[in-house]
C-alpha cells in the first residue's frame, strides 16, 4: 500500500482498515517508511482521532512488530495478569503489589521502566537495593517466574520497537498527547509482554500525566475497550494524584515505604491503593469470588509475612541484598536530613505533586534526560499532606540532601508547595472511578 494514501486518508479523517495499519506500522518498523511520513501520519492521528477499532488494530500492530512473549508454557493453565500505572509521583505500588499477589499464588511477570522528570520509575528504586538488576536473560526470567512468581525486567529492545520509533517520532513532532497514540503505546507493551488480563492504574491530578478526571476517565476507557477488542479482561481504577501517594518520595525511601506497607503499616493512602490494586488482580485472574474475597487474601498473606518473604526472594533471585531487605535501614541514606517548617499555621488544602517531584529530580532523584544518574539515597518525606493541621514552625516534611545548598533550594520550594488556609480540609480520596470492559 502507498504510505501517502494512507497519510492523505487518515489526514481527511477517514477510518484506516486493519490492513492499512499494518501495512504501516511494518514500513516504520523496517525502515521503508521514513520519519518524516511517519510524523506527518501522527499529526494526521492528532488531529482526526481514531475508531476504538482503529486504536485497536494500531496496538496489536505494534504488539506485532517485535518480540511477543508467551509464557503459558512456563505455567501452563495459568492466567497472566499485569498491572500498569500511568505514572506519578511517590508511585511505588508494584514493589508491594507484585509480592502481595505473587505470594496469593498468582505469577507477575513485569516488564517495568525507568523514570524521567517529575515520574519516578519502578527500575530506579529497585536498583537502591545493592546488587539487584533488571537485566534478566529470558531464559531466567521464566525460571524465576516458575520458581517464585514475581519478575521484574527491564524491557527488552524487542518489545513493540514500532512503539519506541513511534514515540520518539512524537516527543519532537508535539504528538504526544493524543488518546488514541497513549492507549496504543502503554497496550502494546503489556499484550506484547503475554498478559491475559491487565489492571491500569490511572493517575489523575498535579503529579500525573492526567491532570483532570475527564482526561483520565477518557485514557482509562480508550484503553480498557482496546484490551477488551483484543480479547483480553481488563480493569482501571483513575486513582489520585493531586499529590505524592503514600509519604516518601525519592528511590530508596519509597523502597523502605513499599517494605513497611508489605509489613501491614504504610502510610493509610499507600497500603489502601496496593491492597485494591492486588485484590483486583485476584479478581481478575479469577483467583478471588469478588473483591470482598480477593481483599481477604490480600490482607492473609500481608498478615502472616507471606507478601515480605516473597520479596525477600525475589530481591535475592535478581542479585539483590536482601540483608537491606531486612534491615531497610541498611538502605541508601541521604547525608544531610533537614525539617522544612511551616510557614504558618492552619489546615493543608493542597499539596503540588508535581513541584514536589521536580523538587526531588533536582535534589538528584531523578532525571531530566535520558541516561542522567540518580542518587538513590536523596528525596522529601512528608509529615503534612492534605486534611493535616499544622502550626507555625511544624515540621511539613524533610529534605534528604546530598548537599547543604541542594536543601536550601529545595526549602522554600516545598514552602511553596503547600496551601494551608484557616478552615479544615478533608483528606483526599485514593480511588476515584472504577472501570471494567
Amino acid at each position: 500500500m502507498n504510505a501517502v494514501d494512507i497519510i492523505i486518508k487518515k489526514r481527511n479523517g477517514a477510518e484506516l482498515s486493519r490492513a492499512e495499519i499494518d501495512d504501516f506500522i511494518n514500513g516504520i518498523t523496517v525502515g521503508t517508511i521514513p520519519d518524516y511520513q511517519a510524523a506527518a501520519w501522527l499529526m494526521a492521528v492528532y488531529f482526526q482521532g481514531m475508531t476504538d477499532r482503529e486504536t485497536t488494530d494500531l496496538t496489536l500492530a505494534m504488539a506485532a512488530s517485535g518480540e511477543q512473549l508467551d509464557l503459558h508454557d512456563v505455567l501452563p493453565g495459568a492466567v497472566i495478569v499485569d498491572k500498569h500505572s500511568s505514572g506519578g509521583v511517590g508511585d511505588k505500588t508494584t514493589l508491594a503489589v507484585g509480592p502481595i499477589v505473587a505470594a496469593c499464588g498468582l505469577p507477575v511477570g513485569k516488564m517495568s521502566g525507568r523514570g524521567l522528570s517529575f515520574s519516578g520509575g519502578t527500575i530506579d528504586k529497585l536498583e537502591s537495593i545493592c546488587g539487584w538488576s533488571a537485566e534478566v536473560s529470558e531464559e531466567h526470567f521464566r525460571r524465576q517466574l516458575r520458581a517464585i512468581g514475581l519478575v521484574v525486567a527491564a524491557q527488552t529492545a524487542d518489545l513493540a520497537p514500532a512503539d519506541k520509533i513511534l514515540y520518539a517520532l512524537r516527543d519532537v513532532t508535539g504528538t504526544v498527547p493524543s488518546l488514541p497514540l497513549i492507549a496504543g503505546s502503554i497496550m502494546s507493551k503489556k499484550l506484547a509482554a503475554g498478559a491475559d488480563a491487565i489492571v491500569l492504574d490511572v493517575k489523575c491530578g498535579r503529579g500525573a500525566f492526567m491532570e483532570t478526571l475527564a482526561d483520565a476517565q477518557s485514557l482509562a476507557q480508550q484503553m480498557v475497550a482496546i484490551g477488551t477488542l483484543a480479547g483480553r479482561k481488563v480493569t482501571a481504577l483513575i486513582t489520585q494524584m493531586e499529590q505524592p501517594l503514600g509519604l516518601a518520595v525519592g528511590n530508596a525511601l519509597e523502597v523502605q515505604e513499599a517494605i513497611a506497607t508489605l509489613h501491614g503499616c504504610g502510610p493509610i493512602d499507600f497500603q489502601e491503593l496496593a491492597e485494591v490494586v492486588a485484590g483486583e488482580m485476584l479478581l481478575i485472574a479469577g483467583a478471588a469470588n469478588d473483591l470482598g474475597d480477593a481483599r481477604d487474601r490480600v490482607r492473609a498473606v500481608i498478615d502472616d509475612g507471606r507478601a515480605f518473604a516473597r520479596f525477600c526472594d525475589f530481591v535475592a533471585s535478581q542479585g539483590g541484598d536482601t540483608a537491606q531487605v531486612e534491615h531497610p535501614e541498611r538502605l541508601p541514606a541521604a547525608p544531610l536530613v533537614i525539617a522544612v517548617p511551616a510557614p504558618t499555621s492552619g489546615y493543608v488544602h493542597a499539596l503540588d505533586a508535581r513541584e514536589v517531584g521536580l523538587v526531588t529530580v533536582d535534589l538528584g532523584g531523578g532525571r531530566q534526560k535520558k541516561g542522567d544518574p540518580i542518587d538513590p539515597a536523596v528525596g522529601v518525606m512528608l509529615a503534612a499532606k492534605v486534611g493535616s493541621k499544622i502550626a507555625a514552625g511544624e515540621t511539613l516534611c524533610t529534605v534528604h540532601a546530598a548537599s547543604r545548598a541542594a536543601a536550601d533550594a529545595a526549602i522554600p520550594r516545598l514552602q511553596a508547595a503547600y496551601t494551608i488556609a484557616a478552615q479544615p480540609a478533608a483528606p483526599l480520596p485514593i480511588i476515584l472511578d472504577r472501570m471494567t470492559g
